[in-house]
């Protein structure tokens, strides 16, 4: 385990490699952006979108998907006002026993604002047996239920003939995936290769699933993206200001709800992140076991990046807080997916990385590794 020279950002990260100067893709990509002539990424998306456009207002010129948090509101609300587009948004809904009264007030508020909104609902009873199998499979509940959020958006750009499709950030870029990287830094049609879409739905046939019981985990081939001539645009690599704080400050004036929690509940530093449900704070608590990172780190890196934090600062906050869970989450998770908090630990500990991770029989666990040092 590495880290990187300019941030805390490990080699660990599926998908990721370091430039020989032993930079992270994401801080080299940091580094080259100085030098970007903004105004200039601007005219290219005006061009971009202009084909799109319909002149008589009469239908959607382009499709956003939104869970109603800071990026995707700061997304709908910048192509909306400054790019004059007409969008449609597209928010995947979590069962009731899942989705947050943030997660409700803030999709509640983008209609609010003024936006058509669709919600796309999975039979719930499918999800939890899915998101089950997906914890025992993958040590990874949100494998299924990424699947259903990344492919609701294509599916509905096909249906409804609105072949622009707005993402945020280049996973490539902005946080190391380099396996989605496209034809230049705004082309998010490679999104199938993320880490995130990479084991498909073809595990949930071998399970026994009946493809017409998982359709909307089924994210749509190259060829019916040719076929509907879907584009993907990551909208981040038009912005300079692209971040975890800096959209929460555009979004927040707009009404975007965030925690009230602290970061020792939720592994948050500032309350910002996964405000649709709870849970995905207790899988950030788990990747952390995997690969020895989780959301504080994302957040610290940001801050260095911008010579906002130093680096000793950023070791302290990822030593305090990083895969920080309160048990509350954990307890209702195990009691939406059927198991025991018992099966859930044995589970966890079976899945932590051994090399990076110490697991005592008590059910401890203690870093072998030395924050921004590594092994």
């Amino acid at each position: 385990m590495k880290y990187c020279v300019t941030c805390l950002q490990p080699d660990t990260r599926p998908n990721t490699v370091f430039t020989p100067e032993g930079q992270c893709p994401a801080c080299a990509y940091h580094s080259a952006a100085q030098g970007i002539d903004w105004q200039e990424r601007f005219e290219i998306i005006e061009d971009l979108v202009a084909k799109h456009r319909r002149a008589d207002r009469a239908g959607f010129d382009c499709i956003i998907g939104v869970s109603g948090g800071k990026d995707s509101t700061r997304q709908a609300l910048w192509v909306r006002d400054k790019l004059g587009m007409h969008p449609l948004l597209v928010s995947l809904s979590h069962p009731p026993q899942q989705v947050s009264g943030l997660g409700v007030d803030n999709v509640s508020n983008l209609i609010e604002l003024g936006f058509d909104v669709v919600l796309s609902s999975p039979a719930p009873d499918t999800w939890r047996r899915l998101m089950h199998d997906s914890f025992m499979k993958f040590t990874n509940w949100a494998r299924s239920s990424e699947l259903a959020l990344f492919s609701s958006v294509p599916q509905l750009a096909s249906r409804y003939g609105i072949p622009l499709i707005f993402w945020g950030e280049n996973p490539a870029l902005q946080v190391g995936d380099l396996k989605t990287m496209g034809r230049n830094g705004y082309d998010g049609n490679n999104l199938r290769y993320s880490n995130t879409l990479s084991s498909g739905h073809e595990w949930m046939l071998e399970a026994g699933y009946p493809l017409r019981d998982i359709l909307p985990y089924v994210y749509p081939s190259e060829a019916e993206f040719v076929a509907a001539d879907i584009q993907i645009v990551f909208l981040g690599w038009f912005l300079g200001d692209w971040s975890l704080v800096n959209n929460a400050g555009y979004a927040c004036p707009h009404g975007l709800s965030i925690r009230a929690e602290g970061p020792d509940q939720t592994g948050d530093l500032l309350g910002l992140s996964n405000l649709d449900e709870d849970w995905h704070n207790m899988n950030q608590m788990v990747k952390y076991l995997k690969f020895g990172f989780g959301k504080v780190t994302e957040y610290v890196n940001e801050a260095m990046r911008a010579g906002t934090m130093d680096r000793a600062t950023a070791i302290d906050l990822v030593e305090r807080y990083d895969g920080q869970c309160a048990p509350r989450y954990i307890r209702s998770f195990c009691d939406f997916i059927g198991i025991s908090e018992e099966r859930f630990w044995q589970h966890v500990h079976a899945s932590t990385n051994r090399e990076l991770f110490d697991v005592g029989s008590d059910g401890s666990i203690s870093r072998r590794f030395r924050v921004g040092e590594g092994l």
